[in-house]
């Protein structure tokens, strides 16, 4: 019997009435009537209780209990999403609170989480608009400038061209790499997965960034074993590897360099992509993976990056069923790790 049954809280108000009312009807009677034996204040009381009992116990059943109980199945439906017919056996008072503190907390959660989603949505646009308004001035005053006389000038109609196509390129890649992280989120993309030796898209990423490499004296390493046999998609790990590489290229220091090793995981593979560069400050780990943010806004605007490259990298390692971490420490350099599953 729960502490807040009807059963007890009929009996407690029985208890009260029999205590008051009994006793002063024991009183009453024995000042008019003088001292009368202690069975009479017992009888008086008896009846007191018994009279209180049954009509406390049909009060709190019928009028509060049923209403508590509708709104109980109600709450309780709506956490379970249940048929409404449920039927609730027990004691409904003693854990109506309980079930209805539940339901607020998940109410509070729910709000909580749809409270950080828009915030993460206004960022989103913010930071989307921000990073097209770049290339879109730029085009804008190239266009300006060529029709306002620069189209006739040789010296600047052709360069001015080619610089507002570079720009309409930047906003092209920007529009792709967003079609594709929203397509791998939905699972529109399917992967070709297969048995692949890991050296090919490294081997093939390295051959293709080795002269903007070599532009800033950064030395790409492959350390892999002679063959790392995984289960994946080719192509996306080419996209993986090429973002990574890039970063390091980019926002390392002249001079560095950057390597790729891999670990024995049992049935998956570790893979680490480190560099030797700047680094990254803690207060940025965390939301490194998110779309458009930037450590260093400014430098990473002029490299002409879209600012998706690593939630890119992020959506392709877990749609391989593996995760991906990043280690930094300022001012000695950076490692991405990601696990792939390992090819039978």
């Amino acid at each position: 019997m729960g502490p807040r049954s009807p059963l007890r809280i009929a009996l407690l108000i029985a208890a009260l009435v029999a205590v008051v009312v009994g006793g002063g009807v024991f009183g009453l009677v024995a000042w008019l009537y003088g001292d009368l034996p202690v069975r009479v204040a017992a009888l008086s009381m008896l009846v007191a209780f018994t009279a209180s009992f049954i009509i406390a116990y049909f009060v709190v059943k019928r009028f509060i209990q049923d209403r508590v109980e509708l709104i109980h199945r109600t709450v309780h439906e709506t956490r379970t999403a249940r048929d409404p017919g449920l039927a609730r056996s027990g004691d409904v008072l003693s854990t109506v609170d309980a079930e209805v503190a539940a339901w607020a907390g998940e109410k509070r959660s729910e709000l909580r989480e749809l409270r950080e989603r828009e915030q993460f949505r206004r960022e989103f646009i913010g930071n989307l608009a921000h990073e097209l308004r770049t290339p879109i001035f730029s085009i804008q005053g190239y266009i300006l400038t060529l029709l306002e006389g620069g189209l006739e000038d040789p010296k600047v109609n052709r360069d001015f061209l080619e610089r507002a196509s570079s720009g309409v390129d930047r906003m092209i890649r920007m529009v792709e790499d967003l079609d594709l992280i929203t397509q791998l989120e939905s699972g529109v993309i399917t992967l070709v997965l297969k048995r692949m030796d890991l050296n090919a898209p490294v081997n093939e990423v390295i051959e293709a960034l080795e002269m903007k490499a070599a532009e800033r004296r950064i030395t790409l390493r492959n350390e892999l074993k002679d063959e790392v046999w995984v289960r994946a998609d080719h192509s996306r790990l080419v996209q993986v590897f090429s973002n990574l590489f890039a970063n390091a290229i980019n926002y390392g220091n002249e001079g560095g360099w950057c390597s790729v090793r891999s670990f024995d995981l049992g049935d998956q593979v570790l893979v680490e992509v480190a560099d030797n560069g700047m680094g990254i400050a803690p207060e940025h780990l965390p939301r490194l993976f998110e779309r458009f943010y930037r450590v260093r806004k400014s430098r990473a605007r002029n490299e002409g990056g879209s600012g998706l490259g690593l939630a890119i990298v992020k959506h392709i390692v877990e749609t391989h069923g593996g995760t991906i971490v990043v280690k930094s420490t300022e001012g000695e350099g950076t490692v991405f790790g990601f696990t792939l599953p390992k090819a039978r």
